[in-house]
């Protein structure tokens, strides 16, 4: 007969690592029960903690699968564990209890979210974490209401104007060091406001759109709480960085205008490097920011041609691409590893690699193992 497992149950609110060493009670009310198992019965035996319930599964042949809490005292293993717990243990050298991750509706539960071998995700900015999009439409009616309201513009002139700057938007080239962004947005307004009602040109009508355009786009950019949420469990798993593109200014003001920083262990905009996505340069940068190769790395965003087309290119482990709506890519546009229609549902893309991974692994031990003489 050999003593093989130590049950524990909890008080409610207790938690295990309070308890882990037998030799430091805290005034805690605990009962032990000492479980005999002959030996070689079961194939691997555990500590097994739940606070506030007995253990009612063990692992082993023939027995039932292990609770989602797992604890491996370092203590047992000469202050070392095995596999992925052991890879990150707490203070005083004691083992690190790890959670079976869990989704649902695109909200994690619980636990870590990192799959084998992924050591950081890289996130896009616009319409990936923020709805870039939506905060531009409402910015755009207020200024169709302005121009008609103080300005006698009528309905059709006034959405016009609007047209014609994101249309400039959209082709704007900007070398921000021989222009400010502000001047050159600015210019877009007043070039709009002449073409559509004629006259001279009005650079004082074409700032107070421009900054009423500003203002409300910014206000309206917002990182929603259960981002927030699934951003915060995340980065308790694997590093995670900020990679946009876009001028400077306009980008870092996006950024402290929907308060992400203290979510991401890097920021990185293009505007302030040599080269933007999709550039292998730009990623790889990132990578040595974070202390990870690019095979460690995932990359996030809405953009097949520069957040897709720019994780290939740089070799990255894999590439989500983000399509809210579900549409069907163009044959020749680059083919991302994982499509998700919500920023939400990137653990559970994450889960699915840590399965297919542990699968591939178990397929070659196995393998090697009918291989062996």
């Amino acid at each position: 007969m050999l003593w093989k497992g130590l049950w524990l149950s909890l008080p409610a609110g207790v938690s295990p690592e309070r308890c882990c060493a037998a030799s430091r009670p805290e005034g805690i009310s605990c009962l032990l029960h000492l479980f005999l198992l002959p030996a070689g019965r079961f194939s691997q035996t555990s500590t097994f903690l739940k606070s506030g319930k007995k253990i009612k599964k063990v692992s082993g042949a023939g027995g039932r699968s292990p609770p989602l809490m797992r604890l491996r005292p370092a203590a047992a293993r000469g202050g070392e564990g095995r596999g992925r717990e052991g890879k990150k243990k707490g203070r005083g050298g004691k083992g690190r209890v790890c959670r079976e991750p869990r989704v649902r509706a695109g909200r994690v539960c619980s636990g870590a979210m990192g799959a084998p071998g992924v050591k950081a995700v890289f996130f896009d900015l616009d319409n990936t974490l923020v709805d870039t999009a939506a905060a531009g439409r409402r910015a755009i009616e207020e200024v169709v209401k302005a121009l008609r309201c103080r300005h006698r513009c009528g309905e059709g002139q006034a959405r016009a104007i609007c047209e014609k700057v994101q249309a400039k938007l959209l082709k704007e080239c900007h070398d921000p060091a021989r222009t400010c962004i502000t001047e050159l947005r600015i210019s877009h307004w007043e070039e709009a406001i002449r073409e559509t009602i004629g006259g001279e040109a009005n650079r004082s009508l074409a700032a107070e759109c421009y900054f009423l355009w500003k203002s409300t786009r910014l206000r309206h950019l917002t990182l929603a709480e259960e981002t927030r949420g699934m951003l915060t469990e995340l980065r308790k798993a694997v590093r995670l960085l900020l990679l946009t593109n876009g001028d400077r200014q306009t980008q870092r003001e996006k950024i402290e205008a929907c308060a992400c920083q203290p979510y991401f262990d890097a920021i990185v905009v293009g505007g302030e490097q040599k080269e933007e996505k999709p550039a292998p340069s730009i990623f790889h940068y990132c990578c040595d920011l974070l202390g990870v190769q690019p095979t460690e790395c995932v990359m996030v965003g809405d953009s097949l041609d520069t957040d897709i087309q720019g994780g290939l290119n740089a070799g990255l482990k894999a590439t989500v691409w983000l399509n809210k709506t579900m549409a069907t890519p163009a044959d020749s546009s680059p083919v991302p590893h994982y499509v998700i229609s919500s920023v939400l549902d990137l653990p559970a893309v994450l889960q699915k690699m840590e399965h297919n991974i542990n699968a591939k692994l178990g397929n070659e031990r196995t393998v090697s193992s009918n291989g062996a003489c």
